[in-house]
């Protein structure tokens, strides 16, 4: 299967979090809003209509929101590369890509979004 023909798209799971380089931060936390676009052969389910044959989304939302409220980091690119292999330690997916929102971040401006965005594939994280 050529990665990135199926799809499994998790979005907008907000999370608390205390992430940051701030030490009020880490003190109040905040709210992070995680997307997961994983890439797989989503064949094998679909023939079998059999949820043990793809990855249990609900599963991994509570594996990804326990990394969010778990141990803190300085950076988003952490978190987001944390959260990457996250998606990758299921063998059937062969890319995942992972998007951290911040929509709190401290910036003394307006602002709609702040996001790192990671795709790492299986091969890389081998």
């Amino acid at each position: 299967m050529k990665p990135g023909a199926d799809r499994i798209e998790l979005r907008g799971l907000k999370v608390r979090g205390y992430h940051g380089v701030f030490d009020f931060e880490r003190r109040t936390g905040q709210d992070f809003v995680i997307d997961a676009v994983l890439e797989l052969d989503l064949r094998p389910a679909a023939a079998s209509d059999d949820v043990n044959d793809t990855v249990h989304y609900g599963e991994l939302a509570e594996r990804l929101a326990a990394v969010v409220s778990g141990e803190p980091v300085n950076l988003i690119e952490t978190l987001a590369a944390r959260l990457a292999e996250v998606c990758l330690a299921d063998a059937r997916v062969a890319a995942a890509t992972v998007t951290v929102h911040k929509p709190q971040a401290p910036i003394p401006l307006e602002f709609a979004d702040v996001a790192v965005v990671v795709r790492r594939t299986r091969e890389e994280s081998a």
